[in-house]
């Protein structure tokens, strides 16, 4: 994980932020771009397709309606209505709206759970490829990471058994990414099963699933949600939002399920922090998730299309092995049979063929021999990068 110096005055616990590598290689890539070098970005996980014009026109009207204020911390109660009525909709279950918390993005959520319970001496436990945040904030909050791997060989989901081996006495805090950034991985119903039943066990450990890609999966797939089971829904925070679903990434807004033992705390963080969502972009996302979702079908199948043409062409290339990546729009291929690092693989792609990846190890140790694909972007640019990484190791 990268970190940074200190500087005089500034606390010691800034050594243990670290930072998402992706927006490192984005920049390194628009400079070579500025620099005239043709440049295929496919490190940033953001859909490249606009956000649809009812959302946006959602969004002027409340500018022009007078949406300039501040609104109740935890979100304009009508958002948090349409956030319930979807939830019941989607996964089943009857949730109240005075347990939600709008926020700007996915992230305060993931914070605010490793402010609350994260602390010396406890530990927190995650996926490793996973989400580099997770531990930034893990340590960030003092608390000890503890990664759990996610293999290959179980298509990148876990294994229940795996993760409640690493469960101690210390430990207060287990994440859950499904589908999952980086590896595409979906988790096995069986698997959420055992976990679930398994952690019955351990009744002061509390959860954290983030299911920010649940809308985007494949080949039927329905991804479990954790809130489905009734037995922790006392100790499970779901993370969710509007980035990933309604390509609205640059919106910056998301939504939190707490446990009703945390939600005064969640909203306390959330008025120390940044008081609220912005009241115009939570009217956009009031109009995202009551209006037409045709735009999210055609969105998922586009991914869909793409993710087959980059698994059959990384497949193509010496020395990749890439699974199919079951949700999300990442593949994970593995590069070990090229003798590079992960890191060396970014680099070179990057400087020779012009192509932005993100190294595996970004994402935790267990990425090394590995990188991340997105494939969010259009299906000739994708092609492209496939024929530069032919033209670079050659076919195979």
């Amino acid at each position: 994980m990268a970190t940074f110096g200190l500087v005089d005055g500034m606390a010691r616990r800034m050594r243990r932020l670290g930072t998402e590598t992706a927006f490192d290689v984005l920049a390194r890539a628009n400079r070579l771009k500025a620099q005239g070098k043709p440049i295929i970005n496919l490190g940033i996980g953001s859909p490249d397709f606009r956000t649809g014009d009812t959302i946006v026109e959602a969004g002027v009207q409340a500018l022009r309606d007078g949406h300039h204020f501040y609104t109740a911390a935890k979100g304009i109660p009508e958002l948090r209505t349409a956030v319930a009525e979807d939830v019941q909709k989607r996964r089943g279950v009857v949730i109240d709206p005075e347990r939600l918390l709008i926020v700007p993005g996915g992230k305060p959520t993931m914070f605010f759970a490793m402010l609350m319970l994260g602390e010396e001496g406890v530990e927190i436990m995650y996926p490793d490829p996973g989400f580099p945040i997770y531990r930034s904030m893990i340590e960030f909050s003092g608390a000890t990471p503890v990664p759990y791997v996610l293999r290959e060989e179980d298509g990148f989901g876990f294994d229940a058994s795996r993760v409640l081996s690493g469960i101690t006495d210390r430990t207060r805090l287990l994440i859950i990414n499904s589908p999952a950034n980086p590896t595409g991985g979906v988790a096995d119903r069986e698997q959420v099963d055992l976990l679930v039943q398994g952690l019955e066990r351990h009744p002061d450990v509390f959860l954290l699933s983030d299911e920010i890609y649940s809308r985007i999966a494949y080949d039927d797939l329905e991804p479990v949600s954790l809130l489905e089971h009734e037995t922790i829904r006392d100790r499970l925070i779901l993370l969710d939002g509007w980035s990933k679903t309604y390509s609205m990434t640059g919106w910056r807004l998301g939504w939190g399920l707490w446990p009703a033992s945390l939600i005064d705390g969640a909203e306390r963080l959330q008025i120390n922090s940044n008081s609220c969502a912005s009241a115009p972009v939570q009217m956009a996302g009031l109009a995202a998730l009551t209006g037409p979702q045709t735009r999210v079908g055609e969105m998922v199948a586009s991914f869909d299309a793409r993710r087959r043409l980059v698994h059959k062409g990384l497949n193509e290339v010496a020395g990749f092995r890439s699974l199919l990546p079951g949700g999300a729009f990442y593949a994970f291929p593995n590069i070990a049979a090229t003798g590079l690092s992960s890191q060396e693989m970014e680099t070179r792609l990057l400087e020779e063929a012009g192509v932005a990846v993100v190294s595996g190890t970004s994402f935790g140790d267990a990425g090394e021999g590995h990188v991340r694909i997105s494939y969010a972007a259009a299906e000739e640019e994708l092609a492209e990068a496939i024929d530069r990484m032919k033209d670079l190791f050659g076919t195979g």
